[in-house]
């Protein structure tokens, strides 16, 4: 089923899903398309008339690891995705950064969803789709230290909690990472919740290691984990910010009123 723009009902269901997984479904506002697992929550969303802009503010955020980055230009680096979503950050990387991408998504439908009404391209020699469960496939040795730029954003229908989120599990994360790399997680709210998946991340990565933004209005709070500690002058994290912003459209200078390092 291809997207020709064409103006969706205010809900498409998409039912056909093994009994395990929540029915996905789509709703349109004001030009924005939103996909949603089994509730009124909203798991990823994209701006019709702009299919590889990244929509939501937190998914945004969650491109910061660019401003943390050893490398000028991530241009063929590898980055992969826990967790499909929408595809927003899947379709930035392939498009815009001409990374190579990996996403890894559990639930078929929602890459159904992807493709037929997200705009996600099909897999090619810099996009690959894996279907598995994150927490399994992460640990296989052929992505160990392949990974540059890692975005995490696992919740379910309920979206109370990340579905996974032990230290193991970052622990299982960081040796994902190759030298210089970043990892970013969506984290949803600053509760006990958010508090605990800090802990885990101090754990796997070192405190010294994280970086965290301020909540946004919505809730959503990113975390910042880097493979290797680096602190840069506040000179060059501007001089950096000024040149994401002119390069790839993303708000960085924004970004460096509200991120900070958890641990000087």
């Amino acid at each position: 089923m291809a997207d020709n723009g064409a103006t969706l009902s205010e809900e498409i269901s998409i039912p056909i899903l093994p009994p395990a997984l929540p029915p996905v479904s789509l709703s349109e506002w004001e030009g924005v398309r939103y996909l949603h697992l089994g509730s009124e929550w909203v798991q990823g969303a994209m701006r019709i008339n702009a299919p590889f802009v990244i929509e939501l503010e937190y998914v945004r955020r969650m491109m910061a690891w660019l401003l943390l980055s050893p490398w000028d230009v991530p241009q063929g680096r590898h980055a992969m995705q826990l967790g499909l979503g929408a595809g927003a950050i899947t379709k930035f990387c392939w498009k815009h950064l001409a990374m190579r991408c990996t996403a890894i998504e559990v639930n078929s439908e929602v890459l159904a969803a992807c493709r037929a009404w997200m705009r996600l391209p099909p897999d090619d020699d810099r996009l690959r789709v894996v279907l598995a469960d994150a927490g399994s496939e992460i640990r296989r040795d052929c992505w160990r230290g392949t990974v540059d730029a890692l975005s995490v954003d696992l919740y379910d229908e309920e979206a109370a909690a990340p579905v996974l989120d032990g230290a193991e599990f970052y622990e299982d994360c960081r040796r994902l990472l190759a030298p210089g790399g970043c990892m970013a997680v969506n984290l949803f709210g600053r509760s006990s919740s958010y508090e605990r998946s800090l802990e885990a991340m101090k754990q796997a990565f070192g405190a010294r290691a994280l970086w965290a933004f301020r909540a946004t209005r919505e809730g959503n709070t990113v975390v910042l984990a880097q493979r290797e500690v680096t602190r840069a002058s506040r000179t060059a994290q501007a001089a950096r910010a000024a040149q994401i912003e002119a390069r790839w459209g993303l708000p960085a200078r924004q970004w460096l009123k509200v991120l900070k390092p958890v641990e000087r």
